[in-house]
């Protein structure tokens, strides 16, 4: 039996090309306080609008657009984003620190002045498809805690370091996987209980969820494995 609890630590990815399909694993998962990630598939295709057709009902989406750019550019696309209002979005911690720095100030301010809530601004260190160092990855996660981040995205292969050197900041973790699962383009991959057991506070899962026939009990086996 999967707690509840478990499901409010899932956020699956809805990497999907169809709104109706989208709408459909929303419909049957949101009613398990599921989060959902829309990323650069789905926001490109379908645009804010869908983010907004969620927020609207309450639903916590997750955007992720990695932001890397220059630090006014990054700043003005995160005020975007959090007036939508998301419950979390991505920046790219290689973004450096002015960038990160304008981004969390920004979405502060507009929290404050629009008395909403503010969104978890979460930090990419490596991508779960790459290879990467525990030094490596670290060291971007030194920079989310220096420039006040909530949290970063890393595989949970990393997790435990993280929250033992930087116990303010969550840790959410994809590239989760049963053993059934095909590994397809992840490279640090594990199952969402050992994923939990290394202090991820929330998991990240697209394929092994949205490409089943019945998404409630795909979710139930990821989290069980």
């Amino acid at each position: 039996m999967i707690s509840e609890s478990s499901f409010e630590k899932l956020i699956v990815a809805l990497d999907l090309d169809s709104e109706k399909e989208i709408e459909k694993a929303v419909k049957i998962l949101s009613s398990k306080n599921v989060k959902f990630k829309i990323g650069s598939i789905a926001f490109t295709k379908f645009g804010p609008q869908l983010v907004r057709k969620f927020t609207k009902k309450n639903i916590d989406i997750f955007v992720d657009l990695k932001l890397y750019d220059i630090p006014n550019t990054m700043k003005e696309t995160a005020k975007i984003i959090a007036e939508m209002p998301a419950w979390a979005f991505t920046v790219h911690l290689k973004a450096g620190e002015a960038a990160l720095t304008a981004v969390r100030d920004e979405v502060e301010k507009i929290a404050r002045g629009k008395n909403i809530r503010k969104p978890l601004i979460l930090g990419v260190t490596e991508l779960t498809s790459s290879k990467a160092s525990e030094e490596d990855v670290l060291k971007l996660v030194s920079l989310a805690s220096k420039t006040g981040l909530d949290g970063v995205i890393a595989s949970a292969k990393e997790a435990s370091a993280i929250k033992s050197k930087f116990k303010n900041l969550k840790v959410v973790t994809p590239g989760i996987r049963s053993v059934l699962d095909e590994k397809g383009d992840q490279q640090r991959i594990t199952t969402a209980q050992a994923a939990f057991s290394a202090g991820a506070d929330y998991i990240v899962v697209g394929r092994p969820i949205i490409s089943k026939k019945d998404y409630l009990k795909a979710a139930e086996e990821v989290l069980s494995a």
